[in-house]
């Protein structure tokens, strides 16, 4: 049986983005401002219910978990495509999986975001922003662009 690399990349790559991710905001949202787990899924489904996912309970929650992790399939699905035609995001994984999480939080908070159904207006003061765009480094791109050169290296 032939193992495809491009599905383990995707559900590797993306699987542990998101996995990083919302750990991070769950820890991060409770640590600033004691925000529930729940609210922070919840705030996921409002990208497309709109202030409605707040009153849904576990299933918008459980809604919202699933958004996630849809969307970084999505994105690692893009790096994925993206490396067969720019060798250089396999050959140094490192630096473009971190300009790729840089590019990510940009793309979610100001495309995104502002076409979605949120209906909170955001703000972004430069110390969160700044930690914010670190742990999408770290957390979101990194792992994708990692999970992207290991299956193209075993393919």
């Amino acid at each position: 049986m032939r193992r495809n690399p491009a599905a383990i990349a995707i559900l590797a790559g993306g699987g542990a983005a998101a996995t990083l991710d919302i750990i991070y905001a769950i820890v991060y949202s409770w640590i600033r401002a004691k925000v529930p787990p729940i609210v922070i899924m919840q705030s996921v489904a409002s990208g497309v219910l709109g202030q409605r996912a707040y009153d849904g309970g576990a299933a918008t929650a459980l809604l919202g978990l699933c958004l996630h992790y849809a969307m970084a399939f999505i994105i690692a699905a893009i790096f994925w495509l993206a490396s067969r035609h720019l060798a250089f995001m396999t050959a140094r994984a490192v630096p473009a999986g971190l300009l790729y999480g840089i590019c990510v939080y940009f793309v979610m908070n100001f495309v995104v975001l502002p076409l979605s159904a949120f209906p909170t207006q955001m703000t972004y003061t430069p110390v969160r922003m700044a930690i914010n765009i670190a742990a999408h480094m770290v957390l979101f791109g990194l792992p994708i662009a990692l999970a992207t050169r290991a299956a193209s290296r075993a393919a």
